[in-house]
């Protein structure tokens, strides 16, 4: 970006313009490089790759030197994080939750050839047909590119509890949008699931199933707690231009004492694998300190998706460092993960509801991963014996290698 030195900016509105392209610049030009983390599962970038900095300018300042002297911002954006993700030609596009410093959420799209810096917006935010006039406030949005040809979102599509006269009460609801080119968006009636009063961090697969589109759900009893949602649903539509869903089967489930204990939910779109899908979920736990979201893994079957056939236990990734502060701290999500035609793997991340990273691993490593890890034991005696075990299996090894 460059501003025109022109006789009628006065100086205080040309020096702050000035500082702040600069800034940004810097910011978008900034390289990224992998941290020291390792666990030889995935490899963890230093930087963000998108924070409320990446925000285009346009979007925050009014660049009327007579009716903005100051060079104040006039709508400010408090967050960018959760978001869904596309490889497509050859570069990698975000579509992102930008949250305003007004608390309302909207869609935009950034691009990048690398996909590990260099994030960078298109000029207008997603413009989504308004055609639920109950909503409120849209964010988390899956991308699916489908077998039928469209590229999907499924987003929360989030509506005041009219029945209820508490202001936070709140509904939620999958809304459901399609695309060509990530610009012209056709909205499609909300997503309807007959035994579930509530849904958000639905996902839908990448494939038909029976002929059919198939979705991954979270029946929720109400806006924040799942009450009996024991998990992760999936369910079969007819139609995805008025999908409903009659029928729910829970996947990957709840269970006590475990990371999943206080809810889980669907996160990046199914990856498809030689031995099985596999999807990278968040889980919710309650602790002293309020909820802990981290993210972990399981596989579904090839000719089957409802049908689990590997957990490893435990988490996947969860936050470190700074990444625990925020406006919801200690807090990781995913709605969005990007492969690339030679297998590798990006994984978009975001920390406590404020910013977004990246993680990467390969096809090959998360197969490994996902199908070889042990699976929890569910109670401490238990575990204990299969770290002996493991403690056993390397002593013996590492005397025999003497």
């Amino acid at each position: 970006m460059s501003i025109n030195d022109e006789n009628n900016v006065n100086e205080s509105f040309k020096k702050n313009c000035e500082r702040k392209i600069a800034e940004y610049n810097a910011l978008i030009e900034q390289k990224n490089e992998k941290s020291d983390f390792y666990n030889g599962i995935y490899e963890r970038y230093k930087n963000p790759v998108l924070t409320r900095d990446h925000a285009p300018l346009i979007w925050r300042y009014d660049f009327n030197p007579k009716a903005n002297p100051f060079f104040m911002e006039r709508l400010g954006i408090n967050a960018i994080f959760n978001s869904g993700a596309l490889y497509k030609n050859g570069k990698f596009y975000l579509v992102a939750r930008v949250e305003g410093a007004d608390r309302k959420s909207f869609f935009a799209v950034a691009e990048s050839e690398s996909g590990v810096d260099g994030f960078k917006f298109w000029d207008y935010p997603v413009v989504l047909p308004d055609s639920e006039k109950d909503e409120t406030n849209v964010y988390d949005m899956r991308l699916t590119e489908h077998e039928d040809g469209w590229i999907y979102g499924v987003f929360c599509s989030e509506s005041k509890d009219k029945t209820n006269p508490d202001l936070s009460a709140a509904t939620a609801a999958a809304g459901i949008v399609r695309t060509k080119d990530l610009k012209t968006w056709e909205r499609l009636p909300n997503l309807k699931t007959l035994h579930s009063p509530q849904q958000r961090n639905v996902v839908l697969f990448p494939e038909f199933v029976n002929g059919k589109y198939a979705f991954f759900t979270r029946p929720m009893d109400s806006f924040i707690d799942t009450g009996s949602g024991g998990g992760i649903g999936f369910g079969l539509c007819d139609d995805i231009t008025n999908a409903v869903i009659d029928e729910e089967k829970i996947t990957s489930r709840r269970v006590y004492h475990t990371i999943t204990e206080s809810k889980n939910g669907a996160g990046a779109v199914p990856i498809k694998t030689k031995r099985g899908w596999i999807h990278i979920a968040h889980g919710v736990r309650n602790t002293a300190a309020g909820l802990r979201y981290v993210l972990y893994c399981f596989a579904t079957a090839l000719d089957d998706p409802s049908r689990v056939i590997a957990e490893p236990g435990g988490v996947f990734l969860v936050p470190l460092g700074s990444e625990r502060v925020g406006d919801v701290s200690n807090v990781v999500f995913t709605n969005g993960a990007a492969v690339t035609p030679n297998g590798d793997v990006y994984i978009y991340y975001a920390s406590s509801d404020t910013r977004l990273h990246v993680a990467t691993t390969t096809l090959e490593k998360l197969e490994d991963y996902v199908f070889n890890t042990p699976r929890d034991q569910h109670r401490s005696a238990d575990c204990v014996k299969q770290r002996i075990s493991l403690i056993e299996k390397n002593l013996s090894h590492l005397k025999n290698a003497k």
